[in-house]
């Protein structure tokens, strides 16, 4: 994985993707692929409907974030564009989680676990992170076989969490990964 830095973004290049930082002009596309109540409903926090308003809210506040603290890329697929995302946020207590969503156009091609594994690369690099934690719904087993295959390993709690899109919990199986 290349990767190349800067004082206010990090640009890390995979075989097939480029992750970058968020821009205003992802608004329309991110928009598009976010209102799908079949990827919204595998989030926390993303809602459905999902409209331009609220993905330029999402990006305004991207490009805001502290990051020493959140760490967000988009996802770029070369002659695409803007096909989802992956960050790295912190949580209560010391531990930062990884969180992901990808456009169902660009599901079952091993995009996100591509993505994944270079945004853990630099974490236990460049930002120097030693733990992550995560969690998949456990009606989306093929968000686990991502975390799996980049490194994670189950923890064996199963947390209710909340999806705003669901509008109720779901059972989340959680993982941890180690650098």
């Amino acid at each position: 994985m290349a990767q190349t830095a800067t004082a206010t973004a990090t640009t890390l290049s995979t075989p097939r993707l480029t992750l970058r930082a968020p821009r205003a002009d992802d608004a329309p596309l991110l928009a598009r692929l976010a209102n799908d109540h079949g990827v919204a409903s595998m989030t926390t926090s993303i809602p459905y409907p999902y409209d331009e308003a609220m993905a330029e809210s999402f990006l305004d506040r991207m490009a805001r974030a502290d990051r020493s603290r959140d760490a967000v890329f988009a996802i770029d697929i070369p002659d695409v564009g803007f096909a989802g995302v992956v960050g790295l946020h912190p949580t209560r207590g010391c531990a930062t989680e990884l969180g992901y969503w990808l456009g169902r156009p660009h599901w079952g091609k091993g995009y996100m676990t591509e993505a994944v594994r270079a945004a853990l690369e630099w974490a236990g690099g460049a930002w120097g992170k030693r733990f992550l934690r995560a969690g998949h719904f456990a009606d989306n087993p093929a968000s686990g076989q991502v975390l799996i295959k980049a490194g994670f390993l189950y923890t064996g709690d199963v947390c209710p969490r909340f999806s705003v899109a669901r509008g109720e919990k779901a059972a989340t199986r959680m993982m941890v990964w180690l650098a």
